[in-house]
């Protein structure tokens, strides 16, 4: 079984340089940028309190040198610790607002006037936390592109690392800091091919990506980083063809596919362990090749979700890939 890098790539330690951007002023005021929040264009002011939720958005932020323009984040439990963090001097700058879910009263309390969070996943109808009712308090938000998938009225689909791509140039106009956006966009792009270049040779190798869950598994769908991170190192996500985010399946359908190799996604208040013990002893997936030949691989909480980090998760699980037999 592999396990996670406890560092970050040379190109990805350069990142988390903590050299803060510089942000243009034009006459005396903060400039603007029309930028489209999934299909909708919105008029961003430059922020100065921003607020992110989990990793992910923290990590992109951090990414541009934007730190000092970061008041904290919300980190639920689910996350693994931020000292872990490639950019965990950069958290360390900030305030930890708290880890509960994203709530509208700790985004006014924290006086932010930026929101960054995902669809379902940060923001949500349900908690009362949603760009147009930020919109009516004053405060924006940004929302991952990756989850502008089913987001209402305002749909939007990439493949998930055109997703970070496109969140990193468009936060790279809000914040005016567009050459800084294109090295960092640049620099990831050179890893990602890198790895595809040397993909071995065959048959993708079919993978199954455990998130969680007992009586039904809660998986990767085509629209989320992990597919890609499986396709691009020359796997194959068994529900692929599942036309959505992450997702609930059946056992039935996972044994029916026969995964060689499952991904197990690692949190915080989920440890990978756990997962594996049960895999081994349910009666229902102890027989899956991937389990008679011992074949985990454990991908980061924060290697899944849409951020940075998907290229790391990236160039970790090709370097295990290669160890795997192919067809």
């Amino acid at each position: 079984m592999s396990v996670p890098r406890a560092l970050p790539v040379a190109l990805a330690a350069l990142l988390l340089s903590g050299c803060g951007a510089q942000i243009e002023q034009q006459g005396g005021e903060a400039a603007t940028a029309t930028v489209d929040r999934c299909g909708e264009p919105v008029e961003y002011r430059v922020p100065q309190r921003v607020v992110a939720y989990e990793g992910g958005s923290a990590d992109k932020l951090f990414s541009l040198g934007l730190t000092e323009h970061v008041h904290g984040y919300v980190m639920p439990p689910a996350n693994p610790p931020v000292t872990e963090s490639p950019w965990a001097a950069e958290y360390a700058k900030v305030e930890f607002l708290s880890d509960d879910l994203l709530n509208r009263e700790l985004v006014v309390d924290a006086k932010a006037d930026l929101v960054v969070a995902g669809w379902n996943s940060g923001f949500s109808d349900q908690r009362g936390i949603t760009p147009k009712i930020l919109d009516g308090l004053g405060i924006q938000s940004f929302l991952h592109t990756e989850s502008c998938f089913n987001y209402p009225e305002f749909p939007e689909r990439k493949t998930p690392f055109e997703a970070l791509y496109t969140d990193l140039d468009r936060l790279g106009k809000i914040f005016h800091v567009e050459d800084r956006a294109t090295e960092v966009v640049d620099g990831l792009k050179k890893r990602v091919d890198a790895v595809r270049a040397a993909t071995p040779q065959g048959e993708p190798v079919p993978v199954f990506l455990y998130d969680s869950g007992t009586d039904q598994p809660f998986t990767a769908g085509a629209q989320v980083p992990p597919t890609e991170i499986i396709s691009f190192a020359g796997g194959r996500n068994i529900f692929a063809d599942v036309d959505a985010r992450w997702t609930k399946v059946g056992w039935e359908a996972v044994v029916e596919r026969q995964p060689e190799v499952i991904v197990i996604l690692d949190y915080g208040d989920k440890p990978a362990q756990e997962k594996i013990d049960f895999l081994r002893s349910s009666p229902t997936t102890a027989t899956l090749p991937a389990v008679v030949n011992n074949r985990f691989h454990v991908l980061d909480y924060n290697e899944g979700i849409s951020g940075p980090r998907n290229v790391d998760g990236l160039e970790g699980f090709a370097e295990y890939l290669k160890t795997v037999p192919r067809g």
